[in-house]
């Protein structure tokens, strides 16, 4: 049947990436279900999607949305209009929509919100209650957004610009369609305005929808989020509330909430085209190519050929990242990956960790994490319930790799602890876990000795940890310092030039090395080094004083040599 050609459409394209980034056999052995926003038939008669070797997302299953019959959800695509004044003034509760990552309410926030009729609250007390929630969301948009540094925004001192992604943008269901233009949202601005007008309205779903819209074409996309949430309150079973929502929310990061909207309007509405091109691009910005040309399929005129091309470009660089890692070639693997996210899949968290993990295999830790610090952040529930908690895992255990080459033990230990609970039987997972465990002891008796002024006991200790990691950078610099305690300053001078090989900002390293060469006498090398750090830290006193003296060494040597 149609439905069950959609179903094998959307699993079979969602095989591969992570099993083949973190080579776990039989990873993804369970089969995944449909996506949700595709369960109701569609009339076509080409509803299946080929499925070709490639990089994809690949999430476990039961962690779809649940669906409802399609004739409980079926409504007109005509606007409402008329509103009754027994519909205008029922009493509204918070929208089921999905939660705000990090926002972790306090025991009193996550109470649900008691529903009073409105005529026992007046205006003052439904604006007041409306600007709670607002609030909530506000508070979200400069904490928790899940990614703002991704293309398309940028931050600048206390605000946050935000433009256009690029990806597909249509207009809004009843908007016009004009250019968006960056625009520039303060921290502290008064967003009340259409809260007020919202209330002025008597909370009319339709009206709410196009003052969203206004907020949406103004840039607003938090107040735009906030008024499609009221809307959606009163009209749950509208498909073009839940579209514009995932608009809103693509617009402020947060891509998998999208996805979830998306699909949830096309579950009400199956034939809705510019649901189903939003979909297609979301899915596009997470790599999930086949997942992307199903919906571009189904969007009638909304799409075009640019469309079809962004995907297959994709597509060829996801196929040449699968090459690359078979053949363990890790600069051919970042070169790919990076081309990958350039060609729009730039919200695809497994590409990242695919680069950061070619960037570690490289001993290049510091763009490891450079790499993994542009992968949008998402929640850990979001991520578990769109990847599976198999998937998630995968992406932590590198997370904890990254953390511990740059000396972020606590960081790493959270992180791999949280990928043994979601993951508990692989290997992989069990292995790295081990291994920082056994890094992360051996640094802490290793600072315990060296505080105790046990330099011998203390340098025997770093070096336990680096046999089991041999280039962490902190641990070789730590090293160094208790070399430099014991006069040897060749071998410190050798650890912190090996801690600078692989992270070449690291400015402890350059300190400890500067310091050794110029109790050495090699003041040109000492010069060097100071010089750099002059650079990155001129308020330094220790270094201006350390540059200074090495300057008045190497003049009074070239000033003898002259003679």
């Amino acid at each position: 049947s149609e439905r069950m050609a959609e179903n094998q459409a959307e699993k079979r394209s969602r095989r591969g990436l992570l099993g083949f980034v973190f080579g776990r056999r039989g990873l993804w052995s369970k089969k995944c279900t449909a996506d949700n926003g595709n369960k109701t038939p569609m009339r076509s008669s080409n509803a299946s999607a080929p499925c070709t070797s490639n990089i994809q997302f690949t999430k476990s299953p039961g962690n779809e949305l649940n669906s409802k019959k399609l004739q409980e959800y079926k409504v007109s695509p005509e606007p409402i209009q008329n509103q009754t004044q027994t519909q205008i003034q029922r009493p509204i509760s918070k929208p089921l929509s999905i939660q705000y990552p990090n926002n972790n309410p306090g025991p009193v926030q996550q109470q649900a919100r008691k529903v009073v009729p409105r005529e026992s609250i007046g205006l003052s007390g439904e604006l007041e209650s409306m600007i709670m929630d607002n609030q909530k969301a506000k508070g979200m948009m400069f904490g928790s957004l899940g990614n703002l540094k991704q293309p398309g925004t940028t931050a600048v001192g206390n605000q946050t610009t935000v433009q256009n992604s690029g990806y597909g943008r249509k207009t809004m269901e009843g908007e016009r369609q004009t250019p968006v233009r960056p625009i520039s949202v303060s921290n502290n601005q008064d967003q009340s305005g259409s809260l007020c007008r919202a209330i002025s309205t008597r909370m009319d779903p339709e009206t709410l929808k196009i003052m969203g819209n206004e907020d949406y074409k103004n840039g607003n996309f938090v107040e735009a989020l906030a008024l499609y949430d009221a809307a959606i309150a009163i009209d749950p079973k509208k498909a073009a509330y839940r579209s514009n929502k995932s608009a809103a929310l693509t617009a402020l990061g947060r891509i998998l909430e999208a996805v979830f909207e998306c699909r949830e309007a096309i579950r009400m509405e199956p034939h809705y085209h510019r649901a189903h091109h939003r979909l297609a691009n979301l899915y596009l910005r997470l790599g999930e190519v086949e997942n992307s040309k199903y919906h571009i399929k189904r969007s009638g005129p909304e799409a075009d050929q640019e469309d079809i091309l962004k995907a297959k470009t994709v597509q060829m660089h996801l196929n040449k990242c699968t090459e690359a890692k078979r053949l363990r070639d890790w600069n051919n693997l970042i070169k790919e990956t990076k081309y990958t996210i350039a060609s729009g899949a730039d919200a695809a968290t497994q590409v990242y960790a695919l680069q950061a993990e070619a960037f570690l295999k490289s001993y290049r830790h510091q763009e490891a994490d450079d790499a993994l610090s542009r992968c949008p952040v998402f929640d850990v529930e979001m991520n578990t319930k769109y990847y599976g908690p198999i998937g998630y895992a995968g992406f932590l255990v590198v997370w904890a790799q990254v953390h511990m080459s740059l000396g972020r033990f606590g960081e790493a230990v959270e992180a791999i602890q949280l990928a043994a609970k979601l993951d508990r039987n692989n290997r992989e997972v069990s292995m790295v876990l081990r291994r920082i465990q056994a890094v992360t002891a051996a640094r802490s008796k290793g600072n315990d000795f060296f505080k105790a002024g046990r330099f011998q006991e203390a340098s025997a200790a770093y070096g336990e940890g680096l046999d089991h990691d041999s280039r962490n950078s902190v641990l070789l610099c730590n090293r160094a310092a208790c070399l430099f305690k014991m006069g040897q300053f060749d071998r410190a001078i050798g650890d912190s030039t090996a801690a600078l090989a692989v992270r070449p900002a690291y400015a402890k390293a350059r300190l400890r090395r500067a310091d050794c060469n110029a109790k050495l006498g090699n003041w040109e090398l000492a010069v060097g080094d100071y010089e750099i750090l002059r650079k990155e830290t001129p308020e330094d006193d220790q270094v201006i004083r350390g540059l200074m003296e090495a300057q008045n060494h190497l003049v009074k040597r070239r000033g003898h040599e002259n003679l």
